[in-house]
């Protein structure tokens, strides 16, 4: 079998030796969105201890930069699942939106989450154990629900059949398509873990390569004979997928989920691996799936190959019980639509004779369910997907992550909006958002969070660091990648390790900031000269990873979180200070990350969208919605009028612009001359960037096929 390939310690990374271009030229000035806030409302329109940097040398690039990066197919989405309606409860709206767009979708199953074997019918008492009929019901509820997504009736019948998979391991494949869209279920039937039968499962698999795991045969499948798995198999069949399907975007589960501290009773009913925020077999999936997409990507570079053009997101899982819910009414509504057709019903004429469904979970049942899990979609890396940079021509440079490598793109034109193809940076494996400030001469700075391990036998094995890419000059080549460590000392406390989120002071002092494994915030900074200091816990309240940063026109550096109960606001008190928390001033919790605006006498806007009927004093649970109305305050609790912008997610602002999505899923941007819908083209995968100049507006995404798109609502009429 394939093994994962090291790369020789005597190769060097090699720094990008293509030149920058010009900036931007300056035009006439528009009217700015925060600016003309009353108007708009008025009109309806709108103390930390000290922790030392690890010793270690930085990491080198896996492989070298400079290999060919593959010319991506079709946009082709495949998500990684430890259960049948893992989909379905964690990562929409955002599967079902590329679905809707006629993105073909393949959902490989790795379990055949049969549980304990009792498909429990509401109302009934005494339900047999039968694994193999509950593994079959889910999979007849899946086979329901993506008929529904798909705009069918939903006892459509499926073509199904079942293929040999790498090593010889058997699978079940069932597909059904409408015109050009597509939905295959592939269905790996690893037996599941179970908190309360003691039974290995995929957690122990991950962990230890001896052991081997049996596939369970559902009722009714056209694959009849059970099968094994031990360690190396399962990563070499992920992997033969990836090869097999070649997607341009890969969902997985969340790999490092947060430490969190339950009793033991509410842990055991909520199904919680211990001091953890989620499912066991999520965690275990999440690390088998990071472990194949990094043996693909040495399999394809081994001899000269390109790099696969794809990009990754990795959802949160019961993680969403311990934080404010982040779906508004509408938005829930719209994803829970399928799992009613998951949940079937016992009096279904599904032709399924092991059950129409999942009695237990389907249904309405989510929506009415105290712990919230379908009531938010987060990223585990939440931020935007790209950094865009002004060359000195007047091209636009877009950094990001793809093949799990940073690569770069420029536009082929000054302003044209059309973008050449990316140009590998190395560094890989990283996770998906990367963070950027430039120097005060012009110089760019990457900042990345890097698996530098991930293989099982113990959180020794897995080991995360923050690592940074820094250009020579400006607009010229980068220099090697270098390791800057991780806030924890603890390898299992390192994978908590969140984005990398920096900004750059006026005296030219690089501020790093992450979230650490107690979910606060720890800093490195970077001296003009080019040293960097040691780590630094920050202390303050727990807030959820995504952090904004910004400098106020005072040249004051402000960090601020959202908490479980508020805002959490990290600031220097005069320029060149230490950063320290700030006390509350009683700001209501924003769902998500809050955008942070440097106003022009010196404050800082927070604009964020809050929960409703907010009652939460402590994590517990709750089924709560998120307000689509914006919140628009001052970290000293100032409220100040809000602009018009219905939607769910995180928004980005500037003092130009704002921008973010309707209720829809659509991009929206609000300027000084109105609001402005984007109806045709890709989506964007997570986060779009926003670029503003004296003249323009332009929003840059990374669609599903991996290659960026620009949009220009200036160049449109108001919505």
């Amino acid at each position: 079998m394939a093994r994962l390939r090291k790369t020789s310690s005597t190769r060097r990374a090699r720094g990008d030796t293509t030149e920058a271009g010009q900036a931007p030229r300056p035009g006439p000035p528009r009217r700015g969105v925060l600016a003309a806030l009353a108007a708009l409302s008025a009109s309806g329109a709108l103390g930390a201890c000290s922790v030392p940097a690890p010793r270690r040398t930085g990491p080198v690039a896996d492989p070298a930069p400079g290999i060919p990066i593959a010319a991506p197919r079709h946009a082709l989405l495949m998500q990684i699942l430890a259960h049948p309606d893992d989909d379905l409860y964690f990562m929409n709206p955002d599967a079902r939106q590329m679905l809707a767009d006629g993105v073909p979708v393949v959902c490989v199953y790795v379990t055949a989450g049969e549980s304990d074997g009792r498909n429990r019918i509401p109302g009934a008492a005494g339900v047999p154990v039968d694994k193999a009929a509950y593994a079959s019901a889910r999979h007849q509820g899946l086979r329901q629900a993506y008929a529904h997504l798909l705009g069918l009736d939903v006892f459509t019948a499926w073509r199904r059949d079942t293929v040999t998979l790498r090593g010889g391991a058997r699978a079940e494949i069932d597909t059904l398509a409408d015109g050009a869209r597509r939905v295959e279920l592939v269905f790996l039937n690893l037996a599941m873990h179970t908190a309360r039968g003691n039974r290995p499962g995929l957690p122990s698999l991950w962990h230890d390569r001896a052991l081997t795991l049996p596939t369970v045969v559902a009722d009714g499948s056209p694959l009849r004979r059970s099968g094994g798995y031990d360690y190396d198999r399962l990563v070499d069949v992920l992997a033969g997928l990836l090869e097999r399907y070649r997607p341009t975007v890969v969902h997985t589960l969340d790999p490092d989920p947060d430490i969190q501290l339950s009793d033991e009773a509410t842990r055991r009913k909520d199904s919680e691996q211990r001091g953890y925020s989620d499912h066991a077999d999520h965690t275990a999936v999440a690390s088998f799936s990071w472990a194949a997409m990094i043996r693909r990507v040495a399999e394809a570079t081994r001899d000269g190959g390109g790099v696969p053009a794809f990009a990754v997101t990795a959802f949160r899982g019961y993680h969403n019980r311990h934080w404010p819910k982040n779906l508004p009414r509408t938005v829930l509504d719209r994803k829970a639509e399928p799992l009613v057709p998951y949940g079937g019903g016992v009096d279904w004429a599904c032709g399924n004779t092991a059950g129409c469904g999942d009695y237990n979970v389907g249904g309405r049942r989510p929506l009415t369910n105290e712990k919230g899990w379908i009531r938010s979609t987060r990223h585990r890396h939440p931020g935007p997907r790209m950094a865009v940079a002004a060359e000195d021509d007047g091209r636009l440079t877009a950094y990001g992550v793809l093949g799990l490598r940073a690569v770069r793109w420029r536009e082929t034109t000054p302003g044209g909006g059309r973008w050449g193809e990316p140009e590998d940076l190395g560094g890989g494996p990283l996770a998906p958002v990367l963070g950027t400030t430039a120097l005060p001469d012009g110089r760019r700075l990457l900042f990345g969070l890097r698996l530098t391990s991930i293989s099982g036998h113990g959180s020794g094995d897995d080991a995360r660091e923050l690592v940074v890419l820094e250009q020579r000059s400006p607009g010229g080549p980068f220099r090697a990648w270098q390791g800057l460590g991780n806030p924890e000392r603890d390898g299992d406390r390192g994978r908590r390790a969140g984005v990398p989120v920096a900004v750059t002071d006026r005296a030219g002092r690089v501020h790093l900031f992450v979230r650490n494994a107690d979910q606060g915030v720890s800093t490195r900074s970077r001296e003009p000269d080019g040293r960097w200091r040691g780590w630094r816990d920050l202390g303050g309240g727990a807030v959820q990873d995504g952090l904004a940063a910004v400098v106020d026109s005072a040249g004051r550096v402000h960090v601020l979180g959202a908490g479980h109960d508020t805002v959490h606001h990290w600031a220097q008190e005069h320029p060149g200070a230490a950063v320290t928390h700030r006390p509350s001033a009683g700001l209501p919790a924003p769902v998500d990350v809050p955008a942070a605006v440097a106003a022009a006498d010196g404050t800082v806007e927070l604009l964020f969208r809050r929960e409703l009927d907010y009652r939460r004093a402590s994590p517990r649970d709750g089924r709560g919605t998120a307000d689509p109305r914006l919140v628009r305050v001052r970290p000293d609790g100032t409220v100040l009028p809000a602009p018009a912008f219905e939607g769910y997610g995180p928004v980005t602002a500037d003092g130009t612009a704002l921008l973010g999505r309707d209720l829809g899923g659509r991009l929206q941007v609000r300027t000084g001359d109105g609001l402005f819908t984007r109806t045709s083209g890709p989506q964007a995968l997570g986060t779009p960037v926003l670029v503003t100049t004296a003249s323009d507006v332009r929003v840059i995404g990374l669609g599903p096929d991996g290659h960026p798109w620009t949009w220009r609502p200036s160049a449109e009429a108001p919505s």
